[in-house]
């Protein structure tokens, strides 16, 4: 008789945790799975807008864009900025959250605040600042040629290479901060007596850093490589509102350059541009499926 209405009570739990997950479940997947499949079945025709026709073969839109030197010009630009920026960025943020995880550092939360302050700004703001600093007529070049360093006025926004150099530039100053609050948070888990015994031991701060703090931060740096990669990929807001894709399309992002297809120039090319967010989709899952096996260190 016990046993019976144990097995009813855990029934009644069951089902009530499947009504509480009902609303959500029916919102995710009118909102998220419903488009996924619906860009999917997009991605697999041609024409524009209302015309859209089933592409012959329909495999056309993804072959297409392995010929399509923009699109490879876009990707090259996107993994440059992910190899180049991120690395940069998370060893930044590990360093400035072990400087303010300090117990004897006075004003902790004003530095904090300071450091995190960069991702408080929008997108859209920070990229016409750092537009504006870099104008030819900018601060930069101001100072610069108070300073002697330059004859004359650079136009950094003009150059292929200084355009690019700004935009990681950019991205690093907006998002250390972001990612440093992550790492604080994970330092702030570990017990500190683990330091005060590696201490005893004899061990020094670079030995302590690397046997004891980054192991134990293990699942917040990949969570944070996972999240920047994402971000990296889908990189929109700094190629447009920074740069333009200019000069000449060399700083041109991925994201930028499906906006440019489905919208963005008025072509409105939805099979192409769907094509192309679902290799963007494919790199996210295989770059974070990389990245949580290189970070398990489970037997």
């Amino acid at each position: 008789m016990k046993n019976e209405k144990s097995g009813s009570l855990m029934a009644k739990q069951r089902r009530a945790g499947w009504y509480y997950l009902m609303p959500g479940t029916v919102l995710i997947t009118i909102m998220s799975f419903i488009p996924i499949i619906n860009g999917f079945l997009t991605s697999l025709k041609t024409g524009s807008s209302a015309n859209m026709k089933w592409a012959s073969p329909l495999t056309y839109n993804y072959t297409r864009m392995f010929k399509d030197a923009l699109f490879l010009r876009s990707m090259g630009n996107t993994f440059l900025y992910l190899v180049v920026e991120v690395p940069i960025m998370l060893i930044l943020a590990i360093l400035l959250a072990q400087l303010l995880n300090n117990h004897d550092l006075k004003f902790k939360g004003f530095f904090r605040t300071c450091v995190f302050l960069p991702c408080a700004t929008s997108l859209v703001s920070y990229s016409l600042i750092f537009k504006s600093l870099f104008a030819t007529d900018g601060l930069i070049n101001t100072v610069l040629c108070k300073l002697g360093i330059l004859q004359t006025h650079y136009n950094f926004l003009g150059n292929p290479t200084s355009a690019k150099i700004i935009i990681i530039l950019a991205l690093i100053w907006r998002w250390t901060g972001y990612n440093m609050v992550f790492f604080l948070a994970g330092l702030q888990n570990i017990d500190y007596s683990v330091y005060e015994a590696a201490k005893i031991d004899g061990a020094n701060g670079w030995q302590t850093f690397w046997k004891i703090t980054v192991p134990l931060l293990m699942p917040t740096i990949v969570m944070t490589a996972i999240m920047s990669i994402n971000g990296t990929l889908q990189l929109f807001d700094e190629s447009v509102n920074l740069t333009a894709g200019g000069p000449a399309n060399a700083t041109i992002t991925m994201s930028h350059y499906i906006y440019n297809n489905s919208m963005g120039q008025g072509v409105a090319n939805f099979g192409y541009a769907s094509a192309l967010s679902f290799v963007i989709f494919v790199m996210v899952a295989i770059l974070s499926f990389i990245s949580m096996k290189a970070g398990d260190k489970r037997d």
